[in-house]
């Protein structure tokens, strides 16, 4: 089960993601707890924030799956070193998921990073 985070807790910036910061973000943002993806294309790495969220009678998945998924890739993205970018993109995007186009982000990968991820 995901905790909430205070919402008066401030992280620096490059500090490492949390599953409750983000659930607590996308709820803020889009009132849903959208299913997120990283996602392999061409070479490069992105994360998508889909149009599926929990709340939503036909997601696929129960309360417990999706937060050991989240948790999965949220220490995916922190082992990336790329937490900042996410934190950044998240709570600044002006878009908004709508069914059947998902948000990307492409990320941008410390060097000697993106070797280890992408085959």
């Amino acid at each position: 089960m995901l905790l909430r985070a205070p919402a008066s807790v401030t992280l620096p910036s490059d500090a490492p993601l949390s599953s409750t910061e983000v659930l607590e973000i996308l709820r803020q943002r889009w009132q849903a707890s959208y299913d997120l993806q990283l996602i392999v294309r061409r070479g490069r790495l992105y994360l998508q924030v889909m149009w599926g969220y929990l709340e939503q009678q036909s997601f696929p998945m129960t309360a417990e799956q999706y937060a050991e998924k989240l948790n999965e890739l949220v220490a995916n993205l922190n082992g990336l070193g790329v937490s900042a970018q996410v934190r950044s993109w998240l709570t600044t995007t002006t878009d908004k998921p709508r069914l059947g186009k998902a948000m990307t982000l492409p990320l941008e990968l410390p060097e000697g990073r993106a070797s280890e991820f992408l085959l």
